[in-house]
Parts: structure tokens; sequence; C-alpha cells
């Protein structure tokens, strides 16, 4: 399925020669500090990456809770945290087959997450204040997240997971949903390049309103590319949407479809099921355009530039003195 990143989202290599496990007392208790990489050990306390430094943690468990300092990064595989994971401005975290049982906070600024084959409690993208930097947000490869997917900034993109809460996003860089279940509601506000939803669940009400670049629910539309329609088991409302097409193909909606005010007028296809019938100005279909992926997003080469800068600080590093 396509992306509108310009690229994948490759696992960020930040891997140092060894690993630096230092306690500090502190009047809040001890904290581990990790600079470099770390085996199948347990933490029994928080974690923190110290500013502009780079963690790796395979098969790790932390009780405590974990901190990534502005400028840290921060790479699990397999591992467990017991408590919530805060990643500071410019800090990034990259999880894959990891549980953590607490909160994702993402502090203004910060670099972006990933959740590959992971699963959390709720997730909070704070708003980027003033940050020049919009952050990112990829859940994808069968995660969970157990609470709700909050946003303020950034590009947020949930393929093939789960959210047993609800999302809300509002001044995000663009919200978009494949093959994704959200037991609760959905909220896309004043998003700048709009939002995709394809081959999605979503259990409450959908609102779309104030999106610069068009609102696509289901293929057909001219902002990613999609195998097929949502199911929408409440209303669905898309307002005030400006500045690219609004198209709705192949849904199920077992509600009413409320528009009002979208520059263009939405585009309504015949195949869509409407239970509740739909309101407001609307037309058939038009001709759908290319996908212009130049437009949707730069995490990708963000993420890679990342990469690079933390492989070369790595090596000038060389291994750590334990």
């Amino acid at each position: 399925m396509a992306r509108r990143t310009a690229s994948a989202l490759a696992t960020i290599s930040v891997v140092a020669a060894s690993m630096m496990f230092t306690a500090h007392s502190a009047s809040a208790g001890l904290v581990t500090h990790c600079v470099g990489s770390g085996g199948a050990v347990t933490v029994p306390n928080d974690l923190l990456v110290p500013a502009g430094e780079s963690c790796s943690l395979e098969g790790t468990t932390v009780t405590g809770n974990v901190l990534v300092s502005a400028g840290a990064n921060l790479v699990i595989s397999d591992g467990t945290v017991n408590g919530e994971v805060r990643v500071a401005a410019d800090g990034y975290l990259d999880t894959t087959g990891t549980r953590v049982d607490g909160q994702v906070v993402l502090a203004p600024g910060g670099f972006g997450a990933s959740l590959k084959s992971s699963s959390t409690g709720r997730v909070v993208l704070e708003p980027r204040g003033s940050a020049q930097a919009e952050g990112f947000l990829f859940v994808e490869d069968a995660s969970a997240i157990d609470g709700d997917l909050t946003a303020g900034t950034g590009e947020i993109s949930v393929t093939d997971s789960e959210i047993t809460g609800s999302v809300s996003t509002s001044g995000a860089y663009f919200t978009d949903l494949h093959g994704t279940f959200v037991d609760g509601s959905l909220s896309v506000l004043n998003n700048a390049t709009g939002s995709v939803v394809c081959g999605s669940t979503v259990q409450g009400r959908a609102t779309f309103a104030g999106s610069r670049g068009g609102v696509q629910l289901g293929p057909n539309g001219t902002l990613d590319t999609c195998a097929s329609g949502g199911y929408f088991a409440r209303d669905v409302s898309i307002s005030n949407t400006s500045g690219g097409r609004t198209t709705l193909d192949d849904n199920i909606i077992n509600g009413r479809l409320q528009l009002s005010a979208n520059t263009p007028a939405a585009e309504v296809a015949d195949n869509n099921r409407i239970r509740g019938g739909v309101s407001g100005e609307h037309t058939a279909p038009g001709v759908a355009g290319a996908t212009a992926a130049d437009t949707r997003g730069t995490a990708g080469q963000r993420a890679q530039a990342r990469a690079s800068a933390a492989e070369a600080a790595v090596a000038a590093k060389g291994a750590a003195r334990l």
C-alpha cells in the first residue's frame, strides 16, 4: 500500500560499540543512563538517554519510566517498558516488537516516533509551539495503542494497527489511517494537507473540519492509493475543507453523511452505502488525478538524514570504556 511520505521509514541504526549503564543517585531514586547498545537485561529503575546521545536496546526490560533527552535517539527491539516513554525536543523513538505499558509522549519539537509491531498506552504528540520542526508518528505492522491517540502537529500515519480509544488531531500536517481499527471516535481538524482513511473501521463519530488539501475516504481519490473504502459505525461530518478534492468511494456509513462548506463540493460515488442519507452539497465523482507524492511529507528523508548523523557520531566516539 502506498504511503504519502517520499520513502518508507527505515529503522534508525544508532548502535554504539558497547553499552554503558551508570546509576546516579537522585531524590527521585536511581536513574540508569544509556549510551550505546544493550541486550537482554533488566533495568531496575528509570532509564535516561542523555542529550545528544544514542541508545539501542534488544530484549531489554525497563521497570521504570524512560526519558529520551533533547537530540537523543532510542531504538528498542523486543523490549518491555513498564512505565511511560517521554521524548524531548529533537528526540527520536523507534520500537519494534516492544511493549510500553504507559503512555508515549512526544514533546514540542520532538523529531518523531516509529512504532512497529509494538503496543503502548495512549500516544500524545504535543503541539509544536515555537519549534520549527514538525514531528511525526508512524504506527504500523499490527501495533496497538491501548488508549487515545492525540496530536497537535506532524505527520500522523497508522497502518494495519488497532487503537482502543479515539483519534484526535488538530493542526497536524496530515492524518492517515490504512487498514486500522479505531474503537472510539475520529476527529481531524485543520490538517494542512488533509486526511486519508482507507480499509479502516471507525466505531464512533468521524469528523473532518477545516482541512486544507482535501479529504479522501476510500479509493479513487487524489491524495493516496487505496484498495478499499472504510466502515463508519456512526455519522460522518466533513466541513470547511479547501485546497483539494474531497472524495468518498466504496464506504459503508451506518449513520448520516453531513457535508458543509467544502470547496470544491464533496464528490460522493454511488457505490457508497449510507444508511442515514446525505445532507449538504455534493457532486458525482470527477476524474481522479495522480497522487501528489512530492507534497505529502518529508519524514522519510528527515529520518534518513538523522540516521547518517547518528552513525557518524557513534563512529567518532568509538567503544565505550566500561
